[in-house]
């Protein structure tokens, strides 16, 4: 495993974070968040710790993941994991509605010190490395909100805050608000990066890389697009696949064109497409660590060998020739 600093913090985390949206399934089988790839304790235990074998320490969830189901799971697992709760780096993520109260949601000051209190709980412990806004909220003025995360930072109840999925004009606005009032700034930015949709390289990555902040992207493999799980028709071949409304929203037929491009340049090499697909994404400027979600054992084994998969520039042009813009997708 490599390590590196996470933006332009003293904090080392592994270069890979694995993503902890698919363990734990909601106490209510109806709840609209549960798919039937997510898993169980029982289940996602074995994969989390072939993660923690290969030597990764960086774990990202979000208290909306199966109405904090995940957070359940995801504290169980790295208490029984680690000896030490130093020996790991965990990540979580406010916003999206937790209850069915006006006030269950959102970056209100209230909503993040009560979400932030009922994430500690959860994940049983007493701080979390890096507290994360979800998404804007429209509805709050961004004073209100980095005031309140500045707080949780200075009550110990996290080390660090980062942001997701926004507009650079956003984001910049934030980080201003946070420096004129000498409060905690964003270190993170965790957004929507990948070989078929690149629009982040457009404002947001330069102000990232000019600011120091470390990009930490999410669905680093499209869906699993990249890996080969879905046809050009849409149909889905694995259960996740067939089984994710969202992926349909994101990408279109045209996007297949790199995933076969990908597809050819892995089966040269004789990897997996998985592999191709993260090592481009992690030779990217400032992307410090991709979130790599795993519900099989070698998924887990493909993010760790991307680490040693070197791509040159002539096998990377063909795949970065293909691409066509799409419109922004994520930030809602």
């Amino acid at each position: 495993m490599k390590y590196l600093n996470l933006g332009s913090t003293g904090l080392k985390v592994s270069r890979i974070c694995l993503g902890m949206m698919s363990y734990g399934n909601p106490p209510d089988p109806g709840d609209p968040s549960w798919r039937d790839w997510h898993l169980s304790r029982e289940d996602a235990e074995p994969i989390v710790r072939r993660a923690v074998e290969a030597g990764v320490t960086f774990f990202d969830t979000a208290d909306m993941y199966a109405q904090g189901a995940s957070e359940r799971v995801t504290g169980d697992l790295l208490k029984s994991l680690f000896p030490r709760r130093e020996d790991y780096v965990l990540a979580t993520k406010v916003y999206f509605p937790m209850g069915a109260g006006p006030n269950d949601r959102g970056l209100s000051r209230g909503h993040v010190l009560d979400a932030v209190d009922a994430s500690l709980r959860r994940l049983g412990t007493d701080y979390v490395d890096l507290y994360q806004i979800h998404r804007w909220d429209e509805d709050t003025p961004i004073e209100e909100t980095m005031e309140a995360l500045n707080d949780v930072v200075r009550s110990g109840k996290a080390r660090y805050i980062g942001a997701s999925s926004m507009y650079a004009w956003q984001f910049a606005k934030a980080q201003e608000v946070a420096r004129a009032n000498g409060w905690a700034r964003f270190v993170t930015m965790q957004n929507h990066y990948n070989l078929l949709y690149r629009e982040e390289e457009r404002e947001m990555i330069p102000l990232c890389a000019d600011q120091g902040v470390g990009v930490l992207p999410y669905s680093p493999l499209a869906r699993g697009l990249l890996t080969g799980t879905r046809e050009r028709a849409g149909r889905g071949i694995t259960t996740r696949s067939g089984d994710d409304p969202l992926a349909d929203e994101m990408y279109g037929d045209a996007d297949f064109d790199i995933v076969d491009a990908v597809r050819a340049l892995a089966a040269r090499l004789d990897v997996p497409p998985a592999r191709v697909a993260l090592s481009w994404l992690m030779s990217r400027p400032s992307v410090t660590a991709p979130i790599v979600g795993a519900t099989k054992p070698h998924h887990v084994e493909d993010a760790i060998a991307s680490l040693d998969l070197a791509l040159t520039p002539d096998q990377t042009a063909p795949l970065e020739a293909l691409y066509r813009p799409h419109g922004v997708l994520g930030h809602h």
